[in-house]
């Protein structure tokens, strides 16, 4: 039975719901439903399940296709049929929007709402699928008091998380009346927890775990060179093969070399290209990944395009895909049946330093071999490492004659090797998860959260920083980290204190001296344990300022960019470019895109300091304080400043001014040209996620008063960019926006609508694409002028002979805001073909130079962006007469 089971179940459910509710009624209506859909319940689903319709806790801590997705539906029912709200929380917005629509088609669309950083649906129906840090600022600002009665924790390992643990443990610490599910395969002991969690919630706690997976796992080392080891497998009838890799530059590497080994047949290649279609690679990594994908090999990482990702998923579920390389994120959950999982290594570097895999690691990825319901059993394949092998292939070689073994020279471990081998294998292999530690933290909006609740906020801080999980050391870190938190609320006056005293229980002396006193200062005390400790002292403390309705729960710095919006001038050329750059800087940093931007960067500036004759030392100085572009950045800085003696809150999240949808525009590139020109192909995927990101910010925060002609231009032309790349993330939020249930999933992500559907959108396109060769004729680049347009006729030479002739005349070409205006642009849009003319910008304002050119709409229907062809290049009044 395949764990994903709630992407095709009925909206049925709801009708076997009893009334009045009863426990065993409801296990057996639960029951008959998920058997009348072929679902017969495992024992341990059997067991969990009566566990959640009595009311008690529920750990769950099961292998791998043991149906935990089925268990929470269970759960999510139980709790509708008592009138209930629940809440599913995941680690990642993809998840979450994943089960939000296979509970929609289930539930229904008027019953399931979600809530993420960037989305907002129906926030108020009886289920809720959000991230764990919403539901832990729903925990916080309402504690006990909170809208939940059931919380489904899924992947609830994340609670040892570093930096995001405490979300998941927050919950536990403040909803008492709260019934918990908490379910992941790789747990480990967690006895602490379930005694911890039957105390807080007056709930027995049950734990499920140890089950039998329901399809057994084998395990091999394999000495031999990889490339032997997969046909090996390939051979044995073991595909379909997850190969993991810890990067993903391997994972691509692998693939590239892996078509010299025969994966699939003939027919079978056949099959592929018919299943293939007419699917459109629309990017340079597309058109390896299309060649991969016809010789049977697939490539899955986060940093490819969704809807690449999803036809590898896709065409491996139809059974095409024998081998798919990928990196660890498989362990997050990959919705594709896998036979087998062969890992590269036993070793990762996890941002500070290489190191071997954890046993929780290790269990959550191996634990994708064999999915129930596809296969009857599962291999997971550790290969040994390259010098190992090598050495392995010597001994082979020499066979049993001892003098050619003395002689073998065996090969060395690589300089700063970690360590591994078939030891480390079989460690990992009868190891149990790790135990979960705590990873408790305090915030700024953590501590607004529990102010604005409006009771004693002291106390209740308090007893969330030494009722957590921690150990005691860690709680006094806790504690003065939050009383120093404290001191700057107070000192920047968002909250007042006033300490007061129960008469009746109280000296009069110490009553007068502290009844109605403004001011009381915890924080002269060394830490929270030394205060008096008499129980009649409470500590009313209010918030001074109005906090944002949910002010951590979206994106939190979303009001800030409200607040700058005020400071521009929408009469200035730039303001459109300026708007963006406000909101750019309010969004997660796309790390590679900025990476590059400040490699390019530097490169420019060692040129430039080097023709200056700057000397190598003051250059290297020079050098580390060039950076990505960072537009606006003093009024940002400025301004955030400001803003943050208001609401101190913002203290927790990092202003980061940069241009990616602003650089873009500004250079007037498709998506393909700035994948290519900072090298990015890789982690196109990465691109497009943060350019849909900014399509959501601007069409979400941006006040309709404020949009101005050229503000909706360019949303629209960055909304039209982001959906023929890969129309998946816009339809994915529109679809979220307007949930309908969801009918059959398409065979292949189906191709984006026609580009020229949308009109304003495309007269931008077709603007960019003659502004790009306005910039880089000011510039003199006549080779790539002509890379753009001797298909057309128009080469590097006749683009040089067209502007020497300009240059003759003026001195300069603008290329600033005014000159890529609307303004500057005539068309005559006819039925199958365009006719446009760009007028330059000379100094003198003459306007009477420009480019003439032919836009192809059904070239440029078919490709996805707009085919521009240069006709001439001079003077207008020697050009044909064109009318707008």
């Amino acid at each position: 039975m395949p764990e994903d089971v709630a992407t095709t179940a009925p909206a049925t459910l709801l009708e076997r719901a009893p009334s009045p509710y009863d426990a065993d009624a409801a296990f057996e209506n639960f029951s008959e439903w998920a058997d009348s859909r072929g679902l017969r319940l495992y024992p341990a689903q059997e067991e969990a399940l009566i566990e959640i319709v009595s009311g008690a806790n529920l750990i769950l801590s099961t292998p791998t296709g043991t149906g935990k997705s089925l268990v929470a539906i269970g759960a999510h029912f139980a709790a509708l049929a008592q009138g209930k709200r629940s809440y599913y929380t995941a680690p990642i917005k993809a998840l979450v929007s994943e089960k939000f629509f296979a509970l929609v088609d289930i539930f229904g669309a008027e019953n399931v709402g979600m809530v993420t950083g960037d989305s907002s649906v129906n926030p108020d129906a009886p289920i809720i699928c959000c991230t764990a840090e919403i539901l832990a600022n729903v925990a916080l600002r309402g504690g006990a008091d909170s809208d939940v009665d059931q919380v489904v924790m899924d992947e609830f390992h994340f609670y040892a998380d570093p930096d995001r643990g405490w979300a998941w443990q927050v919950p536990l610490l403040t909803l008492p009346r709260v019934q918990f599910i908490l379910m992941s395969a790789t747990l480990g002991d967690v006895s602490r927890i379930a005694d911890d969690l039957t105390v807080r919630t007056g709930r027995e706690t049950a734990v499920v775990t140890g089950v039998e997976r329901p399809v057994p796992l084998s395990y091999s080392y394999a000495t031999t060179p990889v490339h032997e080891t997969i046909e090996d497998l390939l051979g044995t009838g073991q595909a379909p093969i997850y190969i993991v890799h810890f990067s993903q530059l391997a994972a691509l590497e692998r693939a590239q070399a892996m078509t010299s080994i025969k994966v699939v047949t003939r027919e079978q290649r056949d099959e592929i290209a018919e299943a293939i279609g007419d699917f459109r690679f629309t990017t340079v990594f597309g058109q390896t990944l299309s060649r991969l994908i016809r010789s049977g090999i697939g490539v899955h990482h986060a940093g490819m395009l969704p809807k690449y990702r999803r036809l590898v998923e896709q065409l491996a579920q139809q059974g095409l895909m024998r081998v798919i390389c990928g990196t660890d994120t498989l362990g997050v959950g990959i919705n594709v049946p896998i036979r087998t999982v062969l890992f590269t290594a036993l070793t990762k570097y996890d941002g500070i330093r290489t190191r071997q895999l954890t046993a929780r690691e290790f269990h959550q990825i191996a634990g994708r071999a064999g999915r129930a319901g596809y296969d009857t059993a599962g291999t997971v394949v550790a290969q040994a490492p390259e010098h190992e092998s090598e050495n392995a292939r010597l001994v082979a070689k020499a066979g049993d004659d001892p003098k050619k073994i003395k002689k073998i020279v065996r090969k060395k471990a690589p300089d700063g090797f970690v360590s591994w081998g078939e030891p480390s294998f079989n460690r990992l292999i009868s190891a149990e998860p790790e135990v979960l530690t705590s990873s408790m933290q305090v915030s700024h909006s953590m501590i607004l959260n529990v102010i604005a609740r409006e009771g004693d906020a002291f106390q209740e801080m308090r007893d969330l920083i030494f009722g957590s999980h921690d150990p005691w050391h860690k709680q006094l870190a806790m504690a003065r980290q939050a009383l120093a938190i404290y001191r700057t609320l107070r000192t920047a006056d968002v909250v007042t204190q006033v300490a007061r005293v129960e008469p009746a229980a109280t000296s009069p002396a110490l009553t007068s001296a502290l009844v109605g006193v403004d001011g009381f200062d915890s924080g002269e005390y060394e830490d929270w344990d030394d205060e008096p400790k008499a129980a009649d002292i409470h500590y009313d403390i209010r918030l001074t300022v109005d906090l944002q309705p949910n002010f951590a729960l979206n994106q939190p710095l979303s009001p800030f960019a409200l607040a700058v919006f005020e400071l521009l001038d929408p009469e200035s050329p730039s303001y459109a470019l300026d708007m963006i750059s406000i909101l750019e800087s309010t969004l997660d940093d796309p790390r590679p895109i900025l990476s590059q931007q400040q490699f390019l960067a530097r490169g420019e500036a060692v040129a430039s300091m080097k023709a200056e004759g700057i000397e190598y030392d003051q250059r290297m100085e020079l050098l580390e304080q060039v950076t990505w572009p960072k537009p606006l950045e003093e009024l940002l800085d400025a301004s955030f400043e400001q803003y943050s003696a208001t609401q101190p809150w913002i203290g927790d999240f990092e202003l980061s001014p940069k241009s990616v949808v602003r650089d873009m525009y500004e250079r007037a590139m498709t998506f393909a040209d700035y994948v290519g020109y900072y090298k990015l192909a890789r982690s196109e995927g990465l691109v497009l996620r943060y350019l849909s990101d900014a399509y959501r910010a601007v069409r979400q925060t941006v006040p309709d008063e404020a949009k101005t002609e050229e503000l909706l231009d360019l949303i629209e032309w960055l909304g039209e960019l982001v959906r023929q790349v890969d129309s998946s993330l816009v339809d994915e939020w529109e679809q979220l926006i307007n949930p309908t249930a969801p009918g059959a999933a398409p065979v292949l992500p189906p191709a984006p609508p026609s580009i020229l559907g949308n009109p304003r959108a495309f007269r931008v396109l077709v603007r960019n694409e003659l502004f790009r060769r306005v910039q880089l004729a000011a510039l003199d680049k006549y080779e790539e002028l002509g890379e753009l347009d001797a298909a057309s006729g128009f080469t590097a030479d006749a683009w040089g002979d067209a502007m020497d002739a300009y240059w003759d005349v003026h001195d300069a070409l603008g290329t600033d805001a005014d000159a890529r205006s609307s303004a500057m642009l005539i068309v005559d849009e006819g039925a199958t073909q365009w006719t446009v003319r760009q007028i330059f910008a000379d100094p003198s304002g003459d306007h009477d130079w420009g480019i003439s050119a032919t836009v192809d709409l059904e070239e440029s229907a078919e490709l996805g962006v707009a085919v521009v062809k240069v006709t001439a290049v001079g003077r207008l009044d020697a050009f044909a007469p064109v009318v707008e």
